[in-house]
């Protein structure tokens, strides 16, 4: 883990590309030390970590390579992690898992379990301690509206995703006291690599978004970075979509 400083430090999961990388940028933005995590994104997680010096050399960042699916490597990455003393924690890696409910496949749904809830479960582990003896910290899942609204076959990816929104609630109440707060921020459709696969339907889909458009990076990491601020010191167990009124619109069109 990077070394101490007098700048609160926040660590972010999937920090290298997409709402992740815009979240390090708006997090460094808003005066934090940032650590951040990526699997496979060598290239893009250096650029970033260089255009971080570059822009804040008041302060320490750090990317470190971690697969979260690997439960003995995140095993270890915790057992550092303790002794960093972070004051935040976004966890925004996520892993996709497409299939129609009644041909659900267990091992694949597990593996994005492991990724998209159970390695939070085993962050929060680690960092909140310390955020509880400081009587301070944040805590912030990207989660999706996939959980709030059925989708057809994001079964199990919405799974991990209410169970990401379930684990928070309950660990904001059992942390509310010590002045710890638990979010989940919940996008809808997002301008990033990960919905390169829905540009044949881009279109049909932004004329069924009351906004008209899908999210960019930023207009996510912008909630992530104030849910990290003390303005937000008394939103704690909420779930907010960024999905442009979505979630809000009852889904069935006029012919």
């Amino acid at each position: 883990m990077s070394g101490t400083d007098h700048h609160r430090r926040v660590l972010v999961t999937g920090g290298a590309s997409g709402i992740g990388a815009a979240t390090v940028r708006a997090l460094a933005g808003a005066g934090f030390a940032v650590d951040f995590t990526y699997r496979s994104s060598a290239d893009a997680a250096q650029a970033l970590l260089a255009a971080l010096h570059v822009d804040h050399p008041d302060r320490a960042f750090a990317a470190h390579r971690l697969d979260l699916a690997d439960r003995a490597a995140l095993d270890g990455f915790c057992a550092a992690a303790e002794e960093t003393a972070y004051y935040g924690l976004v966890h925004n890696a996520g892993q996709s898992s497409d299939a129609l409910a009644a041909m659900l496949d267990q091992a694949q749904a597990e593996a994005a379990m492991q990724v998209n809830f159970f390695s939070l479960t085993r962050l929060s582990k680690a960092l909140v301690r310390a955020m509880t003896r400081g009587r301070a910290g944040r805590i912030v899942a990207i989660g999706s509206v996939a959980a709030l609204r059925a989708n057809a076959g994001n079964a199990a990816y919405a799974a991990t995703k209410g169970a990401l929104i379930a684990y928070c609630r309950t660990l904001a109440i059992e942390t509310a006291r010590r002045g710890v707060t638990v979010n989940v921020v919940a996008p809808g459709f997002v301008d990033t690599a990960m919905l390169a696969r829905y540009a044949a339907h881009r279109d049909g889909i932004e004329r069924q978004i009351p906004a008209g458009r899908f999210a960019k990076p930023e207009d996510v990491a912008a909630l992530v970075a104030f849910l990290m601020g003390e303005g937000a010191s008394y939103i704690t167990g909420a779930v907010l979509p960024v999905d442009g009124g979505l979630t809000a619109m009852m889904g069935i069109h006029r012919t």
